[in-house]
């Protein structure tokens, strides 16, 4: 399939996470999540409700989601957590899926391009440094070699006297606008859609994304269909590694699939867990803020679907 951790263990039932939250009281919610949404002049209760209003009155939407739920043989409920999570925290709701399209066409014939300064990403990722890489020809293995690298041996250092910033490679090199931001329906990062290229292209038959054309990509993470494909990798991939490389089964704890998709990282903390549960220091993955309020609202969300 040429994506570590997609095949599930045959014959081997791994730990099932119990449903709900593991915290009685919801975790602290970010500072910048809190001043982005005072600044907005709303609160994160009228937001929820406007996105969790716009997924009950818009039945064409509702139906997409459970379409390409099915394709990554995931429950929809996954899918609807990370939509209500987003657009809870993070951004507002439009009125109706057509706004995304209409959002989506505006940057449609932009010209920008990934890259720091002077430096296109093809240039940065071609340096000897990256060398390493070059055996992975698939999307995720690929990608995250590289930005391993990029934490290892760029990020925050100067190299060949030029410095780079102490942040994250996705806010460096693929976010020419302002660095943190997503966009679209899902909320993709640029880096995120690129490692899981190969996926989206193999389940849902979409174009593989080209780190040299940006607006490519921007298109693959504004247009709503297609974005709701990345959305369904991204949650598929973290079940995934959590079952293979944790042996816990997240598949059916809308919450924790929800941080993941929140946080990222999902291999790395898969392997977090691995590590205390084999010393008995940790039973099971725990939710943020952003899976806390999905699990904390499964009753009004499942109904939705």
């Amino acid at each position: 399939m040429g994506l570590a951790g997609l095949v599930p263990l045959s014959g081997h039932a791994a730990d099932k996470v119990p449903p709900g939250n593991r915290n009685a009281e919801q975790p602290a919610v970010p500072g910048a999540s809190v001043r982005r949404t005072k600044a907005g002049k709303t609160s994160f209760d009228i937001k929820y409700e406007k996105v969790r209003d716009l997924l009950k009155t818009d039945s064409r939407l509702v139906g997409k989601i459970k379409k390409t739920a099915s394709a990554y043989q995931i429950a929809p409920i996954h899918m609807v957590g990370a939509i209500v999570g987003e657009h809870t925290y993070n951004v507002d709701a439009y009125d109706s899926l057509q706004s995304y399209y209409v959002k989506a066409a505006s940057y449609a014939g932009n010209s920008f391009r990934f890259g720091y300064k002077d430096e296109s990403i093809a240039d940065f990722v071609g340096r000897s440094e990256f060398s390493e890489c070059s055996g992975y020809s698939d999307s995720y293995r690929l990608w995250t070699c590289r930005e391993k690298v990029w934490e290892d041996q760029f990020r925050g250092k100067s190299v060949g006297g030029k410095s780079y910033p102490n942040n994250r490679f996705s806010a460096v090199f693929f976010q020419p606008f302002y660095a943190g931001q997503t966009f679209g329906l899902g909320q993709i990062n640029p880096l995120t859609a690129l490692m899981l290229s190969d996926l989206v292209h193999e389940k849902s038959g979409y174009p593989k994304l080209d780190e040299n054309d940006a607006a490519g990509v921007y298109k693959a993470i504004m247009d709503p269909d297609i974005s709701l494909a990345f959305m369904a990798a991204v949650i598929r991939k973290s079940i995934d590694d959590y079952r293979q490389i944790a042996d816990v089964d997240i598949s059916g704890n809308p919450g924790v699939t929800a941080t993941l998709f929140n946080i990222g990282g999902s291999q790395q903390r898969a392997r977090a867990l691995a590590a205390k549960r084999s010393t008995g220091a940790a039973n099971w993955p725990e939710e943020n803020y952003y899976g806390w309020l999905i699990n904390d609202r499964l009753d009004e969300l499942e109904p939705l679907l």
